[in-house]
């Protein structure tokens, strides 16, 4: 589990989406009292009880409701607020032992609760959520800065870490000593006064905004795009089309079509609708996600977010924002991760420029042929002719692909490699355990060589009203030693669209790369090893390598002949096929990696300036048209839809990671192909043992060059992506 200082230095640990908007106040807001003496005893909230079954106890979820989280909240406070002024008060000499260890073994009853409201928010919202979201967050906020900064707790940490060099510590508990010193200061430990009291308001007032900007693009989301005829929706999949039907069906418009405004159901539209006119009526609903001028517009609350941002860097000593959130990462300042990015991004356009130059001469040819108008390739229709130049350079059409891809048998397969490679073994489970939602699959998570149990994997796989757009994989309960070994719980989420009765699930090989990117997550988890939960949680530019890696096991020839399997006839995917694929490996490169880039790029600029930006879309524009942005491109997020950046601090000066991260992924698959292949046990062993088991007990820079020899190159990444790698 999380410890308390975890949960303490995660600001807004909670966020999520609200739909009430409040005032931005400049006092802190009212912690809820805490009674000292016993409550009359009352039923036992099921949120906070401890949970029970088989895993050493799982989530209640079928206890789950929505109006007990206000009591629950009220009591996981009361609990962890004696725990942590337990340790503070201790009259002995602060020691690693009377210090360090409780804190991290305290909290555990706010862990389980935060387990349930993350899925509550994120799997499950709906307008109550909502509404609690913008209500608690940041009463939750004021509550951890009350105990983060509170001066007697600091004063037992500096203690220890003024005196560590006499305690006898070993290596790993000096790091924890370092490290949770550094983060109190970095967190505004030794503010006070009026300082301290504006730093509470300004994390509470961020809680509140963050809630503010997911309720609004949750709700633009929502939205349904409906198509009157079938006719309209040709190109597309019959499946694809069926779950279109039965979306409207459910909306009653039972005569109709209707597409979510998310991604996994915009992009086959733009990929493969022939009606130029619906791709870009459904492009411009998704792209304008939060930029609509209504209710649910987000530039205001960008606005706000970013005042409080760069306020807030200042009160701690920093710069900017960027400065801030990156003093605890391996790039450590902003130029650096710029810098990263500015050796991919020329290449990364030219290509585009070539990629577009490839489209327009088969849409001009096109219109000669049909003796119709001449168009000028648009985003709604970079898609779209895209695929057309994939079929005319490498004979290879993702329409002729999508019917090998089914989600089952690539589970099983990214399944199969983990056993492979780290000897996880995935058993089914499902129907065993409590879960949220019906479709949920759950799978019991061995040892292959010694049988011992690691845990229990859920997968929630399926886009659906409430659920947030996107993917992403959290643990309910975290691998530790201290006070016991725990299994892990773990769990994937996706947004894949779901199949009908008659047709499994298919995926495009995006989100089949989605899928092994995940269960990378996973992975890295579930082959956690750490004794102090403490040294678990690796740099932001780190967290994504061990996802992305993972990857790369996709489009293997061991996994495809095995689980790439056509869904009507069960004969495996062709190697003519397979060798389409691979020889169009960096195909659309330049597309993929310019949207991303392009993001990253307007996030670290947006951050990393002394004076907070008071118009987002301006900004926007004129960013990208001074970094020589595509016009036919637009970035994978654009700041009024960016939830990475604005439904928490996570991702905030930190969109950037993703490539940091590849880097190393690149050179970490490199060194398993300059062996003995993609399943060579011993580089395996070693990345396991060395990088993915250790989580953050060394410096990860350190324990890179351990691994590898060296520092990363990023040449491997420049040739993954058919770029120049002078």
């Amino acid at each position: 589990m999380k410890s308390a200082l975890l949960i303490l230095l995660a600001s807004s640990a909670l966020a999520g989406c609200a739909t009430m908007e409040k005032p931005m106040t400049t006092a802190p807001t009212v912690v809820p009292t805490v009674a000292e003496a016993p409550a009359p005893k009352a039923a036992p909230n099921p949120l906070t009880a401890e949970w029970t079954g088989p895993f050493q106890g799982v989530p209640a979820w079928d206890k789950l409701d929505v109006e007990q989280f206000p009591a629950a909240f009220t009591e996981a406070m009361a609990d962890m607020k004696r725990e942590v002024e337990a340790v503070r008060d201790n009259p002995a000499p602060a020691t690693f032992q009377n210090v360090h260890e409780p804190m991290m073994l305290a909290g555990s009853k706010m862990d389980r609760l935060q387990s349930l409201w993350g899925v509550q928010t994120s799997n499950l919202s709906n307008n109550r959520v909502n509404q609690l979201e913008g209500e608690w967050e940041p009463k939750l906020s004021a509550f951890n800065d009350s105990l983060m900064l509170d001066p007697k707790l600091f004063q037992r940490y500096k203690a220890v870490y003024d005196n560590r060099a006499s305690l006898n510590l070993t290596p790993q508990q000096l790091r924890l000593v370092e490290r949770s010193y550094e983060a109190f200061v970095r967190n505004g430990a030794n503010l006070a006064g009026a300082d301290k009291t504006r730093l509470m308001a300004i994390n509470s007032a961020l809680a509140q905004k963050f809630a503010e900007f997911g309720g609004k693009v949750v709700r633009d989301e929502q939205a349904l795009i409906f198509v009157d005829d079938a006719a309209s929706l040709t190109g597309l999949e019959p499946s694809l089309m069926a779950s279109f039907k039965a979306a409207a069906v459910a909306a009653g418009q039972p005569n109709r079509y209707a597409i979510k405004n998310t991604r996994s159901a915009v992009q086959p539209v733009l990929d493969y609708a022939s009606d130029r006119a619906l791709r870009e009526k459904v492009w411009r609903a998704f792209v304008n996600r939060g930029d609509n001028g209504d209710a649910n517009d987000t530039n205001a609350t960008i606005v706000e977010i970013l005042k409080l941002r760069q306020e807030r860097a200042v009160l701690l000593g920093f710069e900017t924002h960027a400065h801030y959130r990156m003093a605890d990462t391996m790039a450590k300042d902003p130029a650096k991760a710029m810098d990263l990015m500015m050796r991919v991004w020329p290449a990364a356009v030219a290509r585009v420029h070539e990629e577009v130059a490839d489209m327009q001469k088969i849409a001009d040819a096109e219109a000669k042929a049909n003796k119709t108008a001449k168009i000028t390739i648009s985003p709604w229709d970079y898609g779209f002719y895209a695929e057309k130049v994939r079929k005319a350079k490498y004979d290879l059409n993702e329409a002729e692909v999508k019917p090998y891809l089914q989600l089952n048998k690539l589970i099983d397969g990214m399944f199969w490699s983990a056993g492979q490679l780290y000897d996880l073994g995935f058993k089914e489970n499902t129907g065993q355990v409590p879960v949220f939602e019906p479709k949920v699959r759950t799978f019991e998570v061995t040892n292959l060589k010694t049988g011992a149990p690691v845990g229990l994997l859920y997968m929630d796989n399926f886009a659906r009203d409430g659920k947030r757009s996107g993917a992403w994989m959290t643990t309910y309960r975290s691998q530790q030693g201290l006070g016991g070994t725990r299994t892990v719980l773990a769990s994937n989420n996706n947004n894949f669209t779901a199949g009908t009765d008659d047709t499994p699930t298919l995926i495009s090989l995006d989100d089949a790369d989605t899928l092994f990117h995940e269960f990378g997550h996973g992975i890295h988890y579930l082959l956690q090893n750490v004794y102090y939960p403490d040294l678990a949680r690796v740099p932001r530019d780190f967290v994504e390598m061990p996802s992305q890696v993972n990857e790369n096991w996709l489009l293997t020839p061991e996994v495809l002949n095995r689980f790439a399997l056509h869904y009507k006839t069960g004969a495996p995917m062709p190697k003519a096929l397979v060798d389409k694929i691979q020889a169009s490996s960096t195909f659309n490169q330049g597309f993929a990696t310019v949207e991303y880039l392009a993001s990253a790029i307007v996030d670290m600029k947006l951050h990393n300036r002394t004076v907070p930006v008071s118009d987002p879309d301006q900004f926007e524009r004129e960013t990208l048209a001074q970094m020589g942005m595509p016009k036919e491109i637009v970035m994978r997020h654009r700041l009024p839809q960016f939830n990475h950046l604005f439904t928490s601090d996570g991702y905030s000066a930190g969109y950037y990671s993703y490539l940091w991260s590849e880097v190393m992924d690149a050179d970490v698959w490199a060194a398993f192909n300059e062996a003995g292949g993609p399943w060579d046990r011993k580089v395996a062993d070693r990345f396991r043992t060395i990088v993915l088991q250790t989580g953050n007990e060394t410096d990860r820079a350190e324990a890179y060059r351990a691994f590898r020899g060296r520092d990363p190159d990023v040449k491997p990444l420049l040739a993954r992506r058919g770029f120049p790698t002078k």
